[in-house]
């Protein structure tokens, strides 16, 4: 049977994919922030010395895209570039796979079209820049790699977007959600299914862009979540939320070399029915 590793293990995604490989009898060994530090190189090497996997699902990452503007700058690079290059390190020694989880932010968002994998990258804040170094890593250190952009990551395991406005609509008559920056959304499921996809169907090794299909902004977005909500939902722009961390405005990213790979790409509006099925 493979060895498989998890980094992240109870982040949004990390617990997600260990959900799904617990469904399917699939074993393996996962790591928090605690049980192993990534930003320790001696002690990411003990541990893959230890296991010798075969597959390595990286899917910690530090997150908070506002402090890692400031008071979380120097973590922010730590995890992302550097703890990224200590697991690719220790993939290349023991021969692993790896998948690592980047994001829409490595684009500057003012392509009026859809992202191409091959597109030039801009990235205009701090995360999204420690992730694109991330990125750059994994490339040079290896040449089994799979690197899958996402965006707008909801799911049942974290704090997200869809929790939020359920949660704000218990205690509001009318909500105000920015109508001017247009995305992707992604449930951690979906995101997991093509991770474990690309790895069992033996995909060509590369970059790729994961989200549920069409797109949508913030604010439309919202008005899907509260549907069923008796709470008003109104448009504003940008600027009546002012934020540390520069957003791409238009961070479209092309489904096409997922959808190539002969993986089923549902809907955001889909997955979001899924989930708070799940939910409810």
């Amino acid at each position: 049977m493979t060895k498989i590793l998890i980094t992240g293990a109870n982040g949004q995604l990390g617990t997600e994919l260990r959900k799904l490989l617990d469904e399917r009898g699939v074993a393996y060994d996962a790591f928090d922030s605690k049980e192993m530090d990534i930003t320790d190189q001696a002690t990411v090497d003990a541990k893959f010395d230890a296991l010798q996997p075969a597959v390595v699902y990286h899917c910690a990452a530090y997150t908070a895209v506002d402090k890692a503007e400031d008071e979380g700058k120097q973590v922010n690079w730590q995890v992302n570039e550097d703890g990224t290059r200590n697991v690719a390190k220790a993939a290349k020694r023991v021969g692993a796979k790896l998948v690592y989880i980047s994001t829409d932010y490595v684009f500057d968002g003012t392509n009026p079209d859809e992202y191409q994998v091959d597109d030039p990258t801009n990235p205009k804040n701090e995360y999204g820049k420690a992730k694109l170094a991330g990125e750059q890593v994994v490339k040079e250190t290896l040449d089994d790699y799979y690197i899958i952009r996402t965006s707008w990551v909801f799911g049942k395991y974290g704090k997200n977007f869809v929790y939020t406005m359920l949660r704000l609509a218990k205690t509001h008559d009318k909500l105000t959600v920015v109508d001017d920056q247009f995305g992707r959304p992604t449930w951690t499921r979906t995101l997991a299914e093509f991770m474990t996809y690309l790895i069992d169907h033996e995909a060509p090794f590369g970059t790729y862009q994961l989200s549920n299909g069409g797109s949508c902004s913030w604010y439309e977005f919202a008005t899907a979540i509260l549907k069923d909500q008796d709470v008003e939902v109104a448009p504003v722009p940008s600027e009546a939320y002012p934020q540390k961390a520069y957003r791409p405005r238009h961070s479209i990213m092309s489904l096409d070399k997922a959808a190539g790979t002969g993986f089923a790409i549902i809907s955001w509006q889909e997955a979001l029915d899924q989930f708070k099925q799940l939910i409810d």
